[in-house]
């Protein structure tokens, strides 16, 4: 298949596109590199461009005959959000209805779309169905959900199919060692208490210690990044025209902030220096993921079921990599 993934330099995109090509598929990478890295994937497959470039984008599937699209593209940071929700809703919502609409003149029947638990807010009830209240409680979940709420409509109208993957924790690097986890700012929790552990911080901080939970930290589901681009390829191998779907992807566990530090202690060998701080406002005590869904309809299974694996093989990345990718 002929594949255009956007934001494919990036974390989750960067191990889909190295999943794709080893499986055999014709892989167009598109990305403007402001959070994606250049040798995060094969040179001849990078395309470097913008996804407000609606032109450029319309000439790449044209030329390359693209048949399906895979759209992580996307500005992430929650915080960002909320401070600059204009530059949010225009990357993200906006942005993707362009695409949307290219995809719709040029005759492509296959979207998958990289979502997000943050479509929930805060969850009524833990593990979280598929059937859970949609309620955002920042710019970012409501662009995500926005652009889910276009695709049902555009499949409803148009000749095009469409999944949205709900993402949990992403975590963890590519089995081989050969791409990981390198973010600016860093905001995810497994790298910064490596990164803590390593003594390229300080220290690490927990946000709360209040919660219900059996150790009064957050309790987040950690899914293994390869386990994630294995539920896209899943994903685009089952979509039909005129049709949609919506998966959690997760691996139905959580683990607490304390956790994670004590495990990477128990990877690392090295002590993580920690620093307790007050709660941040909307995080939720308890996010985890009900699976059932996709198990049950695409056939996936996360390969990574526990934590310590997952650590393992970010371990693994950073100490390799303490440069990340260095570019």
């Amino acid at each position: 298949m002929r594949i255009l993934v956007t934001g494919g330099a990036g974390y989750i995109g960067s191990h889909t596109v190295k999943q794709l090509l080893a499986r055999g598929h014709d892989v167009t990478v598109y990305d403007n590199l402001s959070a994606g890295h250049r040798s995060s994937v094969p040179a001849e497959r990078l395309v470097v461009g913008d996804l407000r470039d609606i032109d450029h984008i319309d000439q790449l599937l044209m030329t390359s005959r693209i048949e399906a699209v895979v759209h992580f593209a996307a500005l992430a940071y929650v915080g960002e959000s909320v401070k600059e929700p204009s530059r949010c809703y225009t990357n993200n919502l906006i942005y993707s209805l362009n695409l949307l609409d290219r995809c719709r003149r040029n005759g492509i029947g296959k979207f998958v779309f990289s979502s997000t638990c943050a479509v929930y807010g805060v969850p009524n009830v833990v593990p979280i169905t598929e059937a859970e209240k949609r309620n955002p409680i920042n710019p970012y979940g409501n662009t995500k959900l926005g652009v889910e709420l276009a695709l049902a409509d555009y499949a409803a109208a148009y000749p095009i199919g469409y999944c949205a993957l709900r993402y949990f924790n992403a975590s963890g690097a590519a089995a081989d060692g050969t791409i990981g986890e390198h973010h600016d700012p860093e905001t995810h929790l497994i790298p910064l208490v490596i990164e803590a552990a390593m003594g390229k911080r300080s220290h690490v901080e927990i946000f709360g210690t209040d919660y219900p939970t059996p150790d009064g930290t957050c309790v987040r589901d950690y899914i293994h990044v390869d386990d994630l681009a294995a539920a896209h390829i899943l994903a685009l191998e089952k979509i039909t025209p005129g049709t949609g779907q919506v998966y959690n992807v997760g691996i139905g566990r959580g683990y607490s902030v304390r956790e994670v530090i004590r495990t990477v202690e128990e990877v690392t060998g090295k002590k993580v220096p920690v620093k307790e701080a007050p709660r941040r406002a909307g995080d939720p005590a308890e996010l985890v993921a009900n699976a059932d869904k996709i198990k049950r309809e695409l056939g996936w299974a996360a390969k990574y079921t526990d934590l310590r694996g997952i650590v393992e093989t970010a371990w693994n990345w950073h100490k390799n990599h303490p440069a990340g990718y260095g570019e």
